[in-house]
C-alpha cells in the first residue's frame, strides 16, 4: 500500500494520466463504484442497503455501486439528491446502466439495521451541507445504521479536513488509490472510520504526481535508516546524547527524555543540570550519567563530544534558557528544541531562524554534516512561536511546512494528527498513536526518542518521523491508564519488533 497522500488536484492529475494512458473516465467510475459495493458487501453482509447519490461524480459512483449490490442480491434502496439534474457524461452512463427504483432523497427513511452507502458529495466539497443534504446527514448520524462513505464522508473538505457544518460519520470510507489529507487530519479523520484505498486504475501514477511531498508515517519510510549494533559495536560508537534539565524542582521532564534516548539506542546519555540540581539528578538515575554546568559557555564545552542535545523540557521560560539555546546553536550542536526552549523565542521566530543558520555554518566549519534542528511544539507553543499560522486549521500542513522553511529546521507539530515537515517541503502525517498519550511527560519522552535517534546518526527528518511512530506505537501498546513512565518499557517492545523485522517485509502496524 502506498504511503502517499494526494490533494484533490493531484488526484485529478493522476486520473488524467490514466486517461492519457488509455483508461476512460467511465472505466474509472465503474471500478470505483464496484470497489465501494464490494467493500460494503464484505464488511456488512446483512441488512437493507440505503444508497445516497449526489449530483456529481460521487453520485455516479453511487449508481454503479447500487447496481453492483443489486446484482449481488442485496436489497437496495436508492435515494437521489438531484433526480432531475443533468449529469456528467460518466454519471449519465452510470444512471442509464441502473435497474430498479430510484427515489428522491427527501423520501429517505432509515432504521438501525440498515447499511448506508454515502455518495452525496466527495472530497472536492468546499462549502457546508445545506437543505436536504444537511438534513440527510443528520438523519444518518441519528439512525444508528452502519455507514460506508465514498471517497470522504459528505460534509468534509478533502484537502483540509475541515468540517464546517453537518457531516456524515462513517464506519468505513473507501477512497481511490491513495489517501487524501482529510483521511489523516482532524477533525475529518475521526469521521472517516477505517479508510480503505482501492486501486481503480491510476495507482501507478500516484508516486509520479505526489513526488513524496506528503505521506502517511510508517516504518517503510525510515526503517532502513535505523542503526542497529553489530557484534563489534561498543557504546561510544552508538552516539552521545546530552539532555539539559531545569532547576532543582524541575528535573523530571529531562529525566524522562534522557531515559527515552537511552532506551532508543544512544550509547551514552548525560543529564546536564544547574549546579543546585545535581544532587537530585544524580540520585535519581542509574545508567544515565550526570554533570552540572554553570554558564552557557560551560554548557557548550560539556556538549563538545555530544552527537545530539535535547533542551527545553521543564527548562524554564527564562533568559538563562534562551542563552543556553543560543549558545548551543551558535556552537553548531545538533539539537532538539522542545517546550520552554521554544517558548523563549515567542514571536521571534526570525531570531531562531538566524541561529539555525549559524548552527549549520558552525557545523560546516568543523567538518560536520548539516543537521537541521528539530522543533517539537504542541499547538499552543507553535502559535506563540509562529503567531497566526494556525488560525485556520485547514492550513495545518502548510503552516508546518512554512515554519520549517522559515527556520531551516525540521518541525514536528504534536497532536492527534502530528505533522512533520522538512525545510525542503517534504511532510509526513503521523496517525499511529492513541489519545491516551495526552498526558504529562509524554512529549518529553518523544523529545528524548528523537534525540536518541539523532545521536545515532539518523537525519533530522527521519529521526522525527521514526520517533513519532515509535512513540505512538508505544502508547498503543500501553493503552488506557498510560502515564509517561509506562512508555519506557513499551518502547522496548517497539524496538524489539522493528529489529526482528529489519530484513523482513515492510513493518506496518506492529
Amino acid at each position: 500500500m502506498t504511503h502517499a497522500i494526494l490533494t484533490c488536484d493531484e488526484v485529478r492529475a493522476a486520473e488524467q494520466r490514466a486517461v492519457e494512458a488509455g483508461i476512460s473516465l467511465w472505466a474509472l467510475m465503474r471500478k470505483a463504484g464496484q470497489a465501494c459495493a464490494d467493500v460494503l458487501h464484505a464488511e456488512f453482509p446483512e441488512g437493507r442497503v440505503v444508497v445516497l447519490a449526489g449530483p456529481g461524480n460521487n453520485g455516479g459512483d453511487a449508481f454503479v455501486a447500487a447496481q453492483r449490490l443489486r446484482d449481488l442480491g442485496r436489497n437496495v434502496w436508492l435515494y437521489d439528491l438531484a433526480p432531475t439534474r443533468d449529469r456528467t457524461a460518466e454519471g449519465a452512463l452510470a444512471l442509464n446502466a441502473l435497474t430498479g427504483p430510484r427515489q428522491p432523497l427527501e423520501d429517505m427513511r432509515l432504521s438501525p439495521d440498515d447499511v448506508v452507502l454515502d455518495g452525496l458529495f466527495g472530497a472536492g466539497l468546499s462549502r457546508s451541507l445545506s437543505g436536504e443534504a444537511a438534513f440527510a446527514a443528520e438523519q444518518v448520524n441519528a439512525s444508528g445504521a452502519k455507514v460506508v462513505a465514498i471517497d470522504v464522508p459528505s460534509g468534509i473538505n478533502g484537502d483540509s479536513g475541515a468540517v464546517t457544518g453537518p457531516a456524515i460519520r462513517a464506519d468505513v470510507t473507501v477512497t481511490f488509490c491513495a489517501k487524501k489529507p482529510a483521511h489523516v487530519l482532524q477533525p475529518a479523520a475521526s469521521l472517516c472510520g477505517d479508510v480503505i484505498p482501492a486501486e481503480i486504475g491510476f495507482g501507478r501514477f500516484v508516486a509520479e504526481i505526489g513526488q513524496g511531498r506528503l505521506q502517511e508515517n510508517g516504518p517503510a519510510l525510515w526503517a532502513h535508516s535505523l542503526r542497529w549494533p553489530e557484534a563489534s559495536s561498543h557504546k561510544h560508537q552508538r552516539g552521545r546524547l546530552a539532555v539539559v534539565t531545569g532547576g532543582l524542582a524541575n528535573t523530571g521532564a529531562a529525566r524522562l527524555a534522557a531515559q527515552a534516548g537511552l532506551r532508543t539506542g544512544a550509547g551514552l546519555v548525560t543529564l546536564l543540570c544547574p549546579p543546585g540540581a545535581l544532587i537530585v539528578v544524580a540520585s535519581s538515575v542509574t545508567a544515565v550519567m550526570t554533570s552540572s554546568f554553570a554558564s552557557p559557555s560551560d554548557l557548550v564545552a560539556q556538549t563538545e563530544k555530544s552527537s545530539a542535545v535535547v533542551i527545553g523540557p521543564a527548562a524554564g521560560v527564562t533568559d538563562a534558557t534562551r542563552a543556553n539555546v543560543e549558545a548551543l546553536l551558535t556552537a553548531g550542536r545538533s539539537v532538539v528544541l522542545d517546550a520552554d526552549a521554544l517558548t523563549v523565542f515567542a514571536g521571534d521566530a526570525k531570531r531562531l531562524a538566524l541561529l539555525t543558520v549559524h548552527m549549520d555554518m558552525a557545523r560546516q566549519k568543523s567538518g560536520l554534516p548539516s543537521a537541521p534542528a528539530v522543533l517539537t511544539p504542541h499547538a499552543g507553543e507553535f502559535e506563540r512561536l509562529f503567531p497566526g499560522k494556525l488560525a485556520h486549521r485547514a492550513g495545518r500542513i502548510e503552516a508546518v511546512r512554512n515554519a520549517a522553511a522559515l527556520t531551516g529546521s525540521v518541525v514536528l507539530l504534536k497532536g492527534a494528527d502530528t505533522v512533520i515537515a522538512a525545510p525542503d517541503g517534504r511532510a509526513v502525517v503521523n496517525t499511529h498513536a492513541t489519545p491516551f498519550l495526552a498526558t504529562a511527560g509524554a512529549g518529553d519522552v518523544l523529545a528524548g526518542i528523537i534525540g536518541g535517534l539523532l545521536a545515532q546518526g539518523l537525519s533530522a527528518f527521519d529521526a522525527a518521523c521514526a520517533a513519532a511512530w515509535m512513540h505512538g506505537d508505544a502508547g498503543l501498546r500501553v493503552g488506557a491508564g498510560l502515564t509517561a513512565e509506562d512508555l519506557d518499557q513499551a518502547l522496548r517492545g517497539v524496538l524489539h519488533d522493528l529489529h526482528a523485522n529489519r530484513h523482513g517485509p515492510t513493518v506496518i502496524g506492529l
